[in-house]
């Protein structure tokens, strides 16, 4: 517990945050806040809310820092399916529900595999980070993932 604690205030500091700023109620753009209990963390993140964008993810990168991901937007919940054809680097995957509560997570996907990664049930964002990130800070099913995008008045952890 102390070792997902120190990780994420590491996270934290290397996001351009603190412990006390996750916390604070402004939402930004290019981050996400996860809370749960394994307490909370940040990432800054790259967004991908078109086809093409989506399409091309994370692919090609060799490398990517332990505070930062990927955040896929879609319109509307549904159910979607990611696959690790030319991506590097194994990741964790986040998949989210319109309330902005983490659903499922599949941990530590292969590079380069093809299989197919369904969310299992209908989402509106997927977050992915690096492998063995999310089981490292304990983030589970139920971690609640808080930014701009989401329905201010439906999420589960609204901006403030």
């Amino acid at each position: 517990m102390i070792r997902r604690a120190v990780l994420a205030l590491i996270l934290l500091g290397l996001a351009g945050g603190t412990a006390g700023q996750a916390g604070a109620g402004s939402c930004a753009e290019d981050r996400v806040d996860l809370r749960g209990p394994h307490g909370k963390a940040r990432f800054s993140v790259e967004i991908a809310d078109t086809v093409e964008e989506r399409a091309l993810g994370l692919m090609n990168r060799d490398k990517m820092a332990a505070s930062h991901g990927m955040l896929f937007i879609y319109d509307r919940e549904q159910p979607v399916a990611f696959w690790m054809e030319n991506t590097l680097i194994p990741l964790d995957m986040l998949f989210i529900d319109s309330h902005g509560v983490v659903q499922t997570v599949h941990a530590n996907a292969r590079p380069l595999d093809r299989t197919s990664i369904p969310s299992g049930v209908p989402v509106q964002m997927v977050l992915e980070i690096n492998g063995g990130l999310a089981a490292r800070l304990g983030i589970e099913p139920g971690s609640e993932l808080r930014h701009p995008r989401l329905d201010q008045a439906e999420a589960a952890w609204p901006c403030d």
